[in-house]
């Protein structure tokens, strides 16, 4: 496709890299008793692309046309499967509706410009002409934020920044990177490292995402503890806007009235196309380290979290898992041979003769980054945390294989789609002093989503991200929705949706931490910046783009747009 990478049309990832749970002997039995999905049913696997009926494109000649001067003949496409790949993302209601080839508004047209002049035409067309402009990075939102909306009557352009993926400058002097936005998360680790540099931003999207869709969502990766979240590190971009660009500079810090930076950070594709950002690199560390330790029972695990963001370390990670995960994270090993085997097998002995509850163990990883000084001694300071709460230390090996496999947790949600389960995602940010209300309550609502189904299901969270005032839960469910038809499985999957979202809302915590708003989460907007806050957004927005030319739909609640 034009040069450019995309995932599978139908799912996560690439074609011919798939979940299977055949060597991890434990997981089928876990399932099975846990979520009340069977492993081993026989699935239905995604359709053909040709058993997917396409509505054909509804461009006109003349936008075809001007189109076609800005970005060049090869590089405009109207072709099925280009189309269809750009009209959603990878949440769980995309990939159903995907998989059941409902597809009631897809781009018209889809667009690779090279360079920033080339995408200043393609937005002054599309506006130009009173189109629909639609960002795509990597494709992988799960909020609902790429999708043109139902009943849209005007021509959707979907602007796919895939061919600018250049490291272009570094300033070592001042550790920074201009970058084009739509460089792949490796493939911009990979030119940073062949220069001695990381950005250190390691989302769960990392391998299908870019830059641009990480600044336009408000990102954040596993390693933000240390290298900040995606605010903390974009210090410079350049946005297209209908006629103009928004240049700014990457300065250290300003004082020039409400920040620029951060209207666009998060803005969705809403205050224009991010072409290009300067960003917080650092150089290579000499050494970096995950180890595992183990906690006897969740409340022991937060309580040592929140010590270690306050003492002297900085971790790169700091995570835990509580004891539905870890069981979960258990049950996904292979057969251990040898003497690793052993070790495990009389490490969980020795600790239920002391009275550890086994079913009650939270599992954490924390990174270290650094010189062999300074990662020595900030093992020592989380060592001493991690005893003080009970907790003891695993090692290297658990969190290698951490290491090794973050990416790749949503192949098994393309898996379990197969045979007919449902699993998702939401997560929230709180602080230190609400964070186990939330938590339980948060549990509280989804069951009681649940019993109101009739269905079995299963919840689990970790935290990901700590700071100084509060953390990041990240919450894990599936269940079985025992209904078919597109739309009664979606019809019950919101039922649980809504009722986690719902409870951050009520217990104090914010509707996503790092994952935007897109129409997802729209409808809880309001509650969580304030009616008033809304109307700060809404007139942002308004002032921009009056014609509602700019991803229209997504970032506020469906009674705020004009």
């Amino acid at each position: 496709m034009r040069g450019v990478s995309h995932q599978k049309w139908w799912g996560w990832g690439v074609e011919g890299v798939a979940f299977s749970h055949h060597d991890k002997p434990n997981m089928a039995p876990f399932v099975r008793e846990r979520v009340g999905i069977d492993l081993d049913a026989p699935g239905s696997p995604p359709p053909t692309f040709e058993d997917i009926d396409v509505p054909e494109p509804r461009i006109g000649a003349d936008l075809s046309a001007t189109l076609t001067s800005a970005v060049g003949e090869d590089h405009l496409v109207t072709d099925d499967l280009d189309r269809v790949v750009h009209t959603y993302g990878k949440g769980l209601p995309d990939l159903v509706r995907i998989r059941a080839g409902d597809l009631p508004r897809i781009p018209d047209v889809v667009v690779y410009p090279g360079n920033e002049d080339e995408v200043r035409a393609v937005v002054d067309a599309a506006v130009e002409a009173d189109a629909v402009l639609i960002p795509f990075g990597g494709g992988s939102n799960i909020s609902g934020s790429l999708t043109p909306p139902a009943r849209e009557d005007r021509v959707v352009v979907s602007l796919d920044l895939g061919r600018l993926n250049r490291v272009l400058e570094i300033d070592e002097a001042s550790g920074l990177a201009r970058i084009q936005a739509g460089v792949l998360g490796p493939d911009m680790e990979e030119q940073l490292g062949a220069r001695g540099w990381t950005m250190g931003h390691q989302p769960d999207s990392f391998r299908h995402s870019t830059l641009g869709g990480w600044i336009a969502t408000r990102s954040s990766g596993m390693q933000s503890d240390k290298y900040g979240d995606i605010a903390d590190i974009a210090r410079g971009m350049r946005v297209v806007l209908p006629g103009k660009v928004v240049a700014l500079r990457p300065l250290p810090s300003t004082s020039t009235g409400p920040s620029v930076r951060e209207m666009i950070l998060g803005s969705e594709g809403r205050l224009g196309v991010i072409t290009e950002a300067w960003v917080a690199v650092h150089r290579l560390p000499e050494n970096r380290d995950i180890i595992a330790y183990l906690y006897p029972s969740w409340a022991s695990a937060i309580a040592a979290m929140q010590e270690i963001a306050g003492s002297d370390a900085a971790p790169t990670v700091t995570r835990v898992s509580d004891a539905n995960e870890t069981a979960f994270s258990f049950s996904t090993q292979k057969v251990k041979k040898g003497a690793s085997g052993k070790v495990q097998s009389v490490l969980f002995d020795v600790l239920e003769r002391r009275g550890w509850d086994m079913d009650a163990v939270c599992l954490s990883y924390v990174g270290y980054e650094g010189d062999s000084a300074k990662v020595r001694a900030e093992k020592a300071v989380v060592g001493k945390i991690v005893r003080k709460h009970g907790g003891i230390k695993l090692g290297r090996g658990p969190g290698a294989l951490y290491d090794q496999k973050k990416f790749d947790t949503p192949y098994i949600r393309d898996f379990l789609l197969d045979i007919g389960g449902l699993a998702d995602v939401s997560e929230t940010a709180a602080p230190w002093s609400r964070l186990m209300d939330l938590y339980f309550g948060t549990l509280r609502a989804a069951q009681e989503a649940f019993d109101s189904l009739g269905v079995q299901g299963f919840v689990m969270c970790h935290l990901s991200h700590s700071y100084h005032s509060g953390a990041c839960l990240y919450f894990t469910f599936a269940f079985a929705p025992g209904v078919d038809g597109t739309e009664e499985q979606l019809e019950r999957y919101w039922v649980v949706k809504k009722a986690i979202q719902q409870s951050f809302i009520d217990l104090g915590a914010t509707l996503s931490h790092h994952h935007g708003v897109g129409t997802d989460h729209a409808h809880w907007l309001e509650e969580d910046i304030s009616p008033a806050g809304t109307d700060l957004m809404v007139s942002l927005l308004r002032g921009v783009d009056p014609g509602r030319n700019l991803n229209p739909g997504t970032l506020l609640p469906a009674h705020r747009e004009w």
